[in-house]
Protein backbone atom coordinates (compact mmCIF):
# COMPACT_ATOMS: atom_id res chain seq x y z
CA UNK A 1 0.00 0.00 0.00
CA UNK A 2 1.32 3.45 -0.86
CA UNK A 3 2.28 5.63 2.08
CA UNK A 4 -0.25 8.37 2.59
CA UNK A 5 -1.19 11.12 4.99
CA UNK A 6 -4.45 11.13 6.85
CA UNK A 7 -6.87 13.86 5.84
CA UNK A 8 -10.03 15.31 7.39
CA UNK A 9 -12.92 17.39 6.10
CA UNK A 10 -12.84 21.10 6.87
CA UNK A 11 -14.38 21.90 10.24
CA UNK A 12 -17.46 24.07 10.57
CA UNK A 13 -16.96 27.68 11.75
CA UNK A 14 -18.62 26.92 15.08
CA UNK A 15 -16.20 24.05 15.67
CA UNK A 16 -13.20 26.16 14.72
CA UNK A 17 -14.37 29.00 16.94
CA UNK A 18 -14.82 26.67 19.90
CA UNK A 19 -11.41 25.09 19.36
CA UNK A 20 -9.68 28.46 19.06
CA UNK A 21 -11.41 29.78 22.17
CA UNK A 22 -10.56 26.72 24.23
CA UNK A 23 -6.92 26.81 23.11
CA UNK A 24 -6.54 30.51 23.89
CA UNK A 25 -8.22 30.19 27.29
CA UNK A 26 -6.14 27.15 28.27
CA UNK A 27 -2.92 28.94 27.36
CA UNK A 28 -3.87 32.10 29.25
CA UNK A 29 -4.86 30.16 32.36
CA UNK A 30 -1.40 28.62 32.38
CA UNK A 31 0.32 31.96 31.72
CA UNK A 32 -1.56 33.46 34.65
CA UNK A 33 -0.45 30.66 36.96
CA UNK A 34 3.19 31.01 35.91
CA UNK A 35 3.20 34.78 36.45
CA UNK A 36 1.19 34.99 39.70
CA UNK A 37 2.86 32.21 41.72
CA UNK A 38 5.82 34.46 42.53
CA UNK A 39 6.17 38.06 43.70
CA UNK A 40 6.90 40.91 41.29
CA UNK A 41 10.68 40.95 41.99
CA UNK A 42 10.84 37.40 40.67
CA UNK A 43 9.01 38.49 37.52
CA UNK A 44 11.49 41.24 36.74
CA UNK A 45 14.65 39.33 37.71
CA UNK A 46 16.73 37.42 35.19
CA UNK A 47 17.64 34.04 36.67
CA UNK A 48 19.95 33.12 33.78
CA UNK A 49 21.34 34.92 30.72
CA UNK A 50 19.76 32.08 28.71
CA UNK A 51 16.27 33.18 29.73
CA UNK A 52 14.21 36.35 29.67
CA UNK A 53 12.68 37.87 32.80
CA UNK A 54 9.21 36.39 33.20
CA UNK A 55 7.66 39.82 32.75
CA UNK A 56 9.21 40.06 29.27
CA UNK A 57 7.56 36.79 28.25
CA UNK A 58 4.21 38.02 29.57
CA UNK A 59 4.21 41.26 27.56
CA UNK A 60 5.73 39.51 24.51
CA UNK A 61 2.79 37.08 24.52
CA UNK A 62 0.38 40.01 24.45
CA UNK A 63 2.36 41.86 21.80
CA UNK A 64 2.46 38.89 19.40
CA UNK A 65 -1.25 38.38 19.89
CA UNK A 66 -1.87 42.00 19.04
CA UNK A 67 0.42 41.92 15.99
CA UNK A 68 -1.04 38.82 14.41
CA UNK A 69 -4.69 38.77 15.48
CA UNK A 70 -5.71 42.37 16.02
CA UNK A 71 -3.50 43.97 13.36
CA UNK A 72 -2.87 41.29 10.71
CA UNK A 73 -6.24 39.51 10.89
CA UNK A 74 -8.50 42.21 12.31
CA UNK A 75 -6.96 45.21 10.55
CA UNK A 76 -6.89 47.19 13.80
CA UNK A 77 -4.55 50.07 14.55
CA UNK A 78 -1.62 49.41 16.87
CA UNK A 79 -2.42 49.76 20.57
CA UNK A 80 1.14 50.35 21.78
CA UNK A 81 3.39 50.72 18.69
CA UNK A 82 6.21 52.13 20.83
CA UNK A 83 6.73 48.77 22.57
CA UNK A 84 6.98 46.60 19.44
CA UNK A 85 10.77 46.80 19.40
CA UNK A 86 11.08 45.93 23.09
CA UNK A 87 9.28 42.65 22.57
CA UNK A 88 10.79 41.67 19.24
CA UNK A 89 12.69 38.48 20.06
CA UNK A 90 15.16 39.11 17.22
CA UNK A 91 15.93 42.71 18.09
CA UNK A 92 17.22 42.10 21.62
CA UNK A 93 19.00 38.94 22.83
CA UNK A 94 17.77 37.50 26.11
CA UNK A 95 20.86 38.61 28.00
CA UNK A 96 20.04 42.27 27.24
CA UNK A 97 16.33 42.26 28.01
CA UNK A 98 16.55 43.14 31.72
CA UNK A 99 18.18 46.46 30.78
CA UNK A 100 15.30 47.47 28.49
CA UNK A 101 12.49 49.80 29.62
CA UNK A 102 10.05 46.90 29.91
CA UNK A 103 6.47 47.21 31.06
CA UNK A 104 6.17 46.72 34.80
CA UNK A 105 4.30 43.59 35.95
CA UNK A 106 0.92 45.25 36.48
CA UNK A 107 1.18 47.17 33.21
CA UNK A 108 2.18 44.00 31.34
CA UNK A 109 -0.78 42.13 32.82
CA UNK A 110 -3.17 44.94 31.89
CA UNK A 111 -1.82 45.12 28.34
CA UNK A 112 -2.08 41.36 27.76
CA UNK A 113 -5.58 41.34 29.23
CA UNK A 114 -6.76 44.22 27.05
CA UNK A 115 -5.38 42.54 23.93
CA UNK A 116 -7.13 39.31 24.86
CA UNK A 117 -10.47 41.04 25.40
CA UNK A 118 -10.32 42.57 21.93
CA UNK A 119 -9.20 39.24 20.42
CA UNK A 120 -12.21 37.45 21.90
CA UNK A 121 -14.47 40.04 20.30
CA UNK A 122 -12.69 39.46 16.98
CA UNK A 123 -13.03 35.70 17.35
CA UNK A 124 -16.76 35.97 17.94
CA UNK A 125 -17.27 37.34 14.43
CA UNK A 126 -14.52 35.45 12.62
CA UNK A 127 -15.51 33.62 9.40
CA UNK A 128 -12.23 31.68 8.97
CA UNK A 129 -12.21 32.46 5.27
CA UNK A 130 -10.31 34.74 2.96
CA UNK A 131 -6.63 33.92 3.04
CA UNK A 132 -4.21 31.38 4.40
CA UNK A 133 -3.76 33.26 7.67
CA UNK A 134 -7.46 33.08 8.52
CA UNK A 135 -8.33 29.76 6.86
CA UNK A 136 -9.30 27.11 9.44
CA UNK A 137 -8.48 29.61 12.19
CA UNK A 138 -4.74 29.22 11.56
CA UNK A 139 -3.74 32.57 13.07
CA UNK A 140 -5.66 31.84 16.27
CA UNK A 141 -4.02 28.43 16.48
CA UNK A 142 -0.59 29.91 15.81
CA UNK A 143 -1.02 32.38 18.66
CA UNK A 144 -2.29 29.72 21.06
CA UNK A 145 0.76 27.61 20.20
CA UNK A 146 3.04 30.62 20.61
CA UNK A 147 1.68 31.31 24.09
CA UNK A 148 2.03 27.67 25.13
CA UNK A 149 5.62 27.66 23.85
CA UNK A 150 6.38 30.67 26.03
CA UNK A 151 4.61 28.99 28.93
CA UNK A 152 7.11 26.16 28.55
CA UNK A 153 9.93 28.71 28.42
CA UNK A 154 8.63 30.31 31.61
CA UNK A 155 8.43 26.91 33.27
CA UNK A 156 12.11 26.40 32.37
CA UNK A 157 12.79 29.74 34.07
CA UNK A 158 10.95 28.54 37.17
CA UNK A 159 13.12 25.43 37.22
CA UNK A 160 16.28 27.53 36.92
CA UNK A 161 15.36 29.94 39.71
CA UNK A 162 16.56 29.29 43.23
CA UNK A 163 14.48 29.78 46.33
CA UNK A 164 11.39 28.13 47.79
CA UNK A 165 8.96 26.05 45.78
CA UNK A 166 6.48 28.21 43.87
CA UNK A 167 4.67 25.66 41.71
CA UNK A 168 2.97 22.42 42.70
CA UNK A 169 1.16 19.72 40.76
CA UNK A 170 0.14 16.13 41.46
CA UNK A 171 2.59 13.42 40.47
CA UNK A 172 1.73 11.08 37.60
CA UNK A 173 -0.20 8.00 38.65
CA UNK A 174 2.01 5.16 39.85
CA UNK A 175 2.72 2.70 37.06
CA UNK A 176 3.69 -0.94 37.40
CA UNK A 177 7.24 -1.68 36.23
CA UNK A 178 7.31 -2.00 32.45
CA UNK A 179 8.01 -5.62 31.53
CA UNK A 180 7.65 -5.41 27.76
CA UNK A 181 10.46 -5.64 25.23
CA UNK A 182 13.29 -3.13 25.58
CA UNK A 183 13.21 -2.36 21.85
CA UNK A 184 10.95 -2.91 18.87
CA UNK A 185 11.68 -3.47 15.19
CA UNK A 186 10.31 -0.93 12.73
CA UNK A 187 10.29 -2.49 9.24
CA UNK A 188 11.91 -0.66 6.38
CA UNK A 189 9.96 0.99 3.60
CA UNK A 190 8.22 4.24 2.74
CA UNK A 191 6.06 6.43 4.92
CA UNK A 192 4.65 9.93 4.70
CA UNK A 193 6.60 12.44 6.78
CA UNK A 194 5.28 15.87 7.66
CA UNK A 195 1.81 17.16 6.88
CA UNK A 196 -0.14 19.08 4.29
CA UNK A 197 -3.54 18.69 5.96
CA UNK A 198 -3.10 19.51 9.66
CA UNK A 199 -4.75 22.96 9.78
CA UNK A 200 -2.64 24.45 12.58
CA UNK A 201 0.69 22.85 11.61
CA UNK A 202 3.56 25.33 11.37
CA UNK A 203 5.65 25.89 8.27
CA UNK A 204 8.56 23.61 9.21
CA UNK A 205 6.16 20.64 9.49
CA UNK A 206 5.12 21.08 5.85
CA UNK A 207 4.70 19.73 3.27
CA UNK A 208 3.92 16.03 3.52
CA UNK A 209 6.48 14.06 1.53
CA UNK A 210 7.54 10.42 1.11
CA UNK A 211 10.52 9.08 3.03
CA UNK A 212 12.20 5.72 2.63
CA UNK A 213 13.60 4.35 5.88
CA UNK A 214 15.72 1.22 6.29
CA UNK A 215 14.63 -1.23 9.02
CA UNK A 216 15.80 -0.32 12.50
CA UNK A 217 15.33 -1.11 16.16
CA UNK A 218 14.20 1.66 18.54
CA UNK A 219 13.83 1.76 22.31
CA UNK A 220 10.31 1.03 23.51
CA UNK A 221 10.57 3.83 26.09
CA UNK A 222 12.94 6.74 26.71
CA UNK A 223 16.26 6.09 28.45
CA UNK A 224 15.79 6.13 32.23
CA UNK A 225 17.70 7.74 35.06
CA UNK A 226 18.82 4.30 36.18
CA UNK A 227 20.23 3.47 32.76
CA UNK A 228 21.93 6.84 32.51
CA UNK A 229 23.40 6.45 35.98
CA UNK A 230 25.08 3.24 34.78
CA UNK A 231 26.77 5.31 32.06
CA UNK A 232 28.01 7.78 34.68
CA UNK A 233 29.27 5.08 37.03
CA UNK A 234 31.08 3.34 34.20
CA UNK A 235 33.14 6.48 33.72
CA UNK A 236 31.13 7.77 30.78
CA UNK A 237 31.98 11.42 31.41
CA UNK A 238 35.67 10.62 31.71
CA UNK A 239 36.05 8.44 28.61
CA UNK A 240 36.80 10.47 25.48
CA UNK A 241 35.98 7.73 23.00
CA UNK A 242 32.23 7.97 23.69
CA UNK A 243 32.10 11.65 22.80
CA UNK A 244 32.16 13.63 19.60
CA UNK A 245 35.16 15.99 19.50
CA UNK A 246 32.89 18.99 20.05
CA UNK A 247 31.04 17.26 22.88
CA UNK A 248 34.24 16.22 24.63
CA UNK A 249 35.63 19.74 24.42
CA UNK A 250 32.39 21.16 25.77
CA UNK A 251 32.05 18.93 28.82
CA UNK A 252 35.73 19.37 29.72
CA UNK A 253 35.52 23.13 29.37
CA UNK A 254 32.42 23.37 31.55
CA UNK A 255 33.19 20.48 33.97
CA UNK A 256 29.98 18.62 33.10
CA UNK A 257 29.78 15.34 35.01
CA UNK A 258 26.04 14.55 35.23
CA UNK A 259 22.66 15.83 33.96
CA UNK A 260 21.82 19.40 34.91
CA UNK A 261 20.45 19.75 38.46
CA UNK A 262 21.98 16.42 39.61
CA UNK A 263 24.51 16.26 42.42
CA UNK A 264 25.99 13.42 44.40
CA UNK A 265 25.47 13.18 48.15
CA UNK A 266 27.63 10.33 49.39
CA UNK A 267 26.52 7.29 47.44
CA UNK A 268 23.21 8.82 46.37
CA UNK A 269 22.31 11.02 43.43
CA UNK A 270 19.96 13.91 44.20
CA UNK A 271 18.33 16.45 41.91
CA UNK A 272 16.71 19.85 42.32
CA UNK A 273 13.23 20.05 40.81
CA UNK A 274 11.23 23.28 41.03
CA UNK A 275 12.70 24.25 44.37
CA UNK A 276 12.67 20.78 45.94
CA UNK A 277 15.70 18.54 46.37
CA UNK A 278 14.89 14.84 46.04
CA UNK A 279 16.52 11.52 45.18
CA UNK A 280 16.80 10.92 41.46
CA UNK A 281 13.94 8.50 40.64
CA UNK A 282 15.44 5.54 38.77
CA UNK A 283 12.32 4.71 36.75
CA UNK A 284 11.78 8.14 35.18
CA UNK A 285 13.17 9.14 31.77
CA UNK A 286 16.42 11.05 32.18
CA UNK A 287 15.91 14.79 31.89
CA UNK A 288 18.04 17.90 31.28
CA UNK A 289 20.71 16.30 29.12
CA UNK A 290 22.33 17.91 26.09
CA UNK A 291 22.55 16.37 22.64
CA UNK A 292 26.23 15.74 23.31
CA UNK A 293 25.35 13.73 26.42
CA UNK A 294 22.61 11.78 24.64
CA UNK A 295 24.95 10.99 21.77
CA UNK A 296 27.72 9.84 24.14
CA UNK A 297 25.36 7.58 26.07
CA UNK A 298 24.12 6.00 22.84
CA UNK A 299 27.70 5.26 21.74
CA UNK A 300 28.51 3.80 25.16
CA UNK A 301 25.45 1.55 24.88
CA UNK A 302 26.52 0.37 21.41
CA UNK A 303 23.65 2.22 19.80
CA UNK A 304 22.89 5.61 18.27
CA UNK A 305 20.29 8.34 18.36
CA UNK A 306 17.41 7.84 15.90
CA UNK A 307 17.14 10.11 12.90
CA UNK A 308 14.21 12.48 12.79
CA UNK A 309 12.60 10.34 10.06
CA UNK A 310 13.02 7.18 12.14
CA UNK A 311 11.45 8.88 15.14
CA UNK A 312 8.46 10.05 13.11
CA UNK A 313 7.93 6.71 11.42
CA UNK A 314 7.91 4.97 14.81
CA UNK A 315 5.39 7.56 16.03
CA UNK A 316 3.00 7.91 13.08
CA UNK A 317 3.24 5.06 10.60
CA UNK A 318 0.41 2.52 10.63
CA UNK A 319 1.76 -0.64 8.97
CA UNK A 320 -1.74 -2.05 8.37
CA UNK A 321 -3.02 0.89 6.34
CA UNK A 322 0.24 2.53 5.24
CA UNK A 323 -0.98 5.95 6.29
CA UNK A 324 0.53 8.36 8.79
CA UNK A 325 -1.50 9.13 11.89
CA UNK A 326 -1.67 12.47 13.71
CA UNK A 327 -0.51 10.81 16.93
CA UNK A 328 0.88 7.39 17.82
CA UNK A 329 -2.52 6.19 19.04
CA UNK A 330 -4.54 7.54 16.14
CA UNK A 331 -6.04 10.83 14.98
CA UNK A 332 -7.89 11.86 18.15
CA UNK A 333 -6.47 14.64 20.32
CA UNK A 334 -4.52 13.45 23.37
CA UNK A 335 -6.19 12.79 26.69
CA UNK A 336 -4.72 12.17 30.13
CA UNK A 337 -4.68 8.44 29.27
CA UNK A 338 -2.48 8.99 26.21
CA UNK A 339 0.33 11.28 27.33
CA UNK A 340 1.82 13.53 30.00
CA UNK A 341 1.32 17.05 28.62
CA UNK A 342 0.36 20.58 29.55
CA UNK A 343 2.09 20.97 32.92
CA UNK A 344 -0.49 18.62 34.41
CA UNK A 345 2.47 17.13 36.27
CA UNK A 346 5.86 18.70 36.95
CA UNK A 347 7.87 15.60 36.12
CA UNK A 348 7.96 12.78 33.57
CA UNK A 349 5.93 9.65 34.22
CA UNK A 350 7.81 6.36 34.75
CA UNK A 351 9.24 4.86 31.57
CA UNK A 352 6.73 2.55 29.91
CA UNK A 353 3.66 4.47 31.13
CA UNK A 354 0.59 5.31 29.03
CA UNK A 355 -0.12 2.05 27.19
CA UNK A 356 -3.10 3.81 25.57
CA UNK A 357 -0.61 6.09 23.82
CA UNK A 358 1.40 3.27 22.27
CA UNK A 359 2.15 3.43 18.55
CA UNK A 360 1.18 0.63 16.10
CA UNK A 361 4.80 -0.52 16.25
CA UNK A 362 4.60 -0.86 20.05
CA UNK A 363 6.64 2.23 21.01
CA UNK A 364 5.57 4.15 24.13
CA UNK A 365 5.80 7.73 25.39
CA UNK A 366 6.61 9.21 22.02
CA UNK A 367 4.37 12.15 22.95
CA UNK A 368 4.91 14.05 26.20
CA UNK A 369 7.19 13.42 29.20
CA UNK A 370 10.53 14.49 27.64
CA UNK A 371 11.64 16.11 24.41
CA UNK A 372 13.73 13.51 22.56
CA UNK A 373 16.97 14.43 20.84
CA UNK A 374 17.42 12.99 17.36
CA UNK A 375 20.61 12.74 15.31
CA UNK A 376 19.23 15.08 12.64
CA UNK A 377 20.12 18.68 11.87
CA UNK A 378 17.22 21.13 11.63
CA UNK A 379 16.61 21.46 7.91
CA UNK A 380 13.63 22.32 5.68
CA UNK A 381 11.52 19.62 4.10
CA UNK A 382 11.47 19.33 0.28
CA UNK A 383 9.07 21.98 -0.99
CA UNK A 384 9.24 24.10 2.18
CA UNK A 385 7.79 27.60 1.96
CA UNK A 386 7.94 30.31 4.61
CA UNK A 387 4.63 31.05 6.34
CA UNK A 388 3.78 33.47 7.75
CA UNK A 389 7.26 34.85 8.61
CA UNK A 390 10.81 33.64 8.07
CA UNK A 391 11.88 34.17 11.68
CA UNK A 392 9.80 31.24 12.90
CA UNK A 393 11.79 28.53 11.11
CA UNK A 394 13.88 29.57 8.13
CA UNK A 395 16.50 31.59 9.98
CA UNK A 396 17.28 28.55 12.18
CA UNK A 397 17.82 25.99 9.42
CA UNK A 398 21.33 24.61 9.44
CA UNK A 399 23.70 22.11 11.04
CA UNK A 400 24.19 24.14 14.21
CA UNK A 401 20.76 23.06 15.52
CA UNK A 402 19.62 19.52 16.34
CA UNK A 403 16.00 18.39 16.14
CA UNK A 404 14.01 17.28 19.18
CA UNK A 405 10.70 15.48 18.87
CA UNK A 406 7.67 14.43 20.88
CA UNK A 407 7.15 17.18 23.43
CA UNK A 408 7.54 17.08 27.20
CA UNK A 409 5.35 17.31 30.28
CA UNK A 410 5.70 21.08 29.84
CA UNK A 411 4.25 21.21 26.31
CA UNK A 412 0.70 22.40 25.72
CA UNK A 413 -1.54 20.03 23.80
CA UNK A 414 -2.11 22.55 21.02
CA UNK A 415 1.64 22.68 20.37
CA UNK A 416 2.22 18.94 20.28
CA UNK A 417 1.55 16.41 17.52
CA UNK A 418 3.34 13.70 15.62
CA UNK A 419 4.72 16.17 13.07
CA UNK A 420 5.78 18.93 15.48
CA UNK A 421 9.49 19.83 15.27
CA UNK A 422 11.56 21.47 17.98
CA UNK A 423 15.23 22.41 17.68
CA UNK A 424 18.07 23.70 19.82
CA UNK A 425 21.83 23.91 20.11
CA UNK A 426 23.49 20.60 21.04
CA UNK A 427 24.83 22.15 24.26
CA UNK A 428 21.39 22.99 25.68
CA UNK A 429 20.44 21.29 28.97
CA UNK A 430 18.01 23.65 30.70
CA UNK A 431 15.25 22.46 28.35
CA UNK A 432 13.13 19.44 29.28
CA UNK A 433 15.17 17.12 27.08
CA UNK A 434 15.78 13.39 27.17
CA UNK A 435 16.19 10.76 24.45
CA UNK A 436 15.79 7.19 23.31
CA UNK A 437 18.26 5.15 21.25
CA UNK A 438 18.13 3.08 18.08
CA UNK A 439 20.28 0.69 16.09
CA UNK A 440 20.35 -0.62 12.53
CA UNK A 441 18.39 -3.83 12.02
CA UNK A 442 21.42 -5.33 10.27
CA UNK A 443 23.26 -5.24 13.60
CA UNK A 444 20.74 -7.58 15.26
Amino acid sequence: MTAQETGAPAAAPETLRARALASLVTARTRTTLLTTCVEDPDLTAQVSPLMSPLVWDLAHIGNQEELWLLRAVGGREAMRPEIDGLYDAFEHPRSERPSLPLLAPEEARAYAAEVRGRVLDLLEGATFEGDRLTESGFAFGMIAQHEQQHDETMLITHQLRTGPQALTAPDPDPAPPFTGPAEVLVPGGPFTMGTSTEPWALDNERPAHPREVAPYWIDTAPVTNAAYRAFIEDGGYGTERWWSPEGWAHIRRHSVEAPLYWHRDGGQWLRRRFGVTEPVPPEEPVLHVSWYEADAYARWAGRRLPTEAEWEKAARHDPETGRSRRFPWGDADPTAAHANLGQRHLRPAPAGSYPAGESPHGVRQLIGDVWEWTSSDFLPYPGFTVFPYKEYSQVFFGPEYKVLRGGSFAVGQVACRGTFRNWDYPIRRQIFSGFRTARDAESA
